[in-house]
């Protein structure tokens, strides 16, 4: 984290743009544009910079944004609902299309079906999310009228509205995220059914249902679950596209209307923000190996 925080403030220091004239406007002057930047404290070295955001982060402080002179945590908690609800959808549309798809094509390697499955990964993980999500939009959306085309309704607002707004979404996200994990379940499976104890299984007259769901998925749980955590910066990068395309006011929306203003304090404290939740989440599933194989302790 904290090489990520020196890392980003270095980035936006150097980025071409100047937040002070665009507050300005086109038509000021270049006193009203130097008086705001002493205002904002743009003026002042990068050191003193750096150090002066940091020593507010200690505090739990993200900062105000330029723009509305809003707490970048107020602004952030406004915001963090819809991703939330994105962002767990999407994980649980990959994760049902995904680790069925990867067994089954692991259970018929080399058939048919396998290369079905592994063709439909592959054009998934190479689709780009807004391709997909406009293509949703104009089949579900404006031929059949079945979905909104755009927004978000809270969960508050009753929970048939609030899924109907996050189908679309989830569905064009997750095809990624489902891609990659059914690749990685499909190896991983197939890795555990080559191992002697499914042999014995198999040869002792267990169903291949029971060998291929009680054995070999859970066995080949751990490579699944990791990859789960490492592609979680996949689904906050393509969040923030899915946010724009579909108009859903998340974070990832903030983030964008805050590059386009050059706004830095949001900018910093999203990336942070994200930044945060990926170590947590990667902790969290290095811990949930301890549940899928006894030989694991830490």
């Amino acid at each position: 984290m904290a090489v990520v925080a020196f890392f980003v403030f270095s980035l936006l220091y150097l980025t071409p743009g100047d937040p002070a004239a665009v507050i300005a406007g086109d038509i000021a002057t270049d006193e009203d544009i130097k008086r705001i930047r002493q205002s904002l404290g743009l003026d002042d070295p990068f050191l003193i910079r750096f150090g002066n955001w940091i020593w507010a982060l200690a505090h739990g402080d993200l900062g105000t944004s330029i723009f509305t002179n809003l707490p970048v945590s107020r602004l952030i908690g406004q915001r963090i609902e819809p991703t939330i609800s994105l962002t767990l959808c999407t994980l649980v549309v990959s994760l049902v299309l995904a680790v069925p798809m990867g067994t089954i094509a692991a259970a018929r390697a080399g058939s048919l079906l396998d290369k079905i499955v592994m063709g439909i990964s592959v054009i998934g993980f190479s689709l780009p999310v807004f391709v997909l999500a406009f293509g949703l939009i104009l089949v579900f959306s404006v031929m059949l009228e079945w979905l909104p085309v755009q927004g978000y309704r809270s969960f508050s607002e009753g929970v048939w509205e609030w899924l109907r707004h996050l189908i679309l979404p989830s569905i064009a996200l997750g095809t990624v995220y489902a891609a990659l994990i059914a690749r990685i379940t499909r190896a991983s499976v197939l890795d555990v059914l080559a191992q002697d104890y499914i042999r014995t299984a198999t040869a002792k007259g267990m169903k291949e249902r029971q060998v291929l769901w009680g054995h070999a998925l859970k066995n080949a749980a751990v490579p699944i679950v990791t990859i789960v955590g490492i592609g979680i910066g996949l689904l906050i990068s393509g969040a923030v596209v899915t946010e724009t395309v579909f108009a859903i006011p998340g974070v990832g929306r903030l983030t964008v209307d805050a590059i386009l203003r050059r706004d830095y304090p949001i900018i910093q404290g999203v990336i942070l923000i994200f930044s945060g939740a990926y170590v947590l989440i990667n902790l969290l599933i290095d811990l949930s190996y301890m549940i899928f194989d006894p030989r694991i302790s830490y």
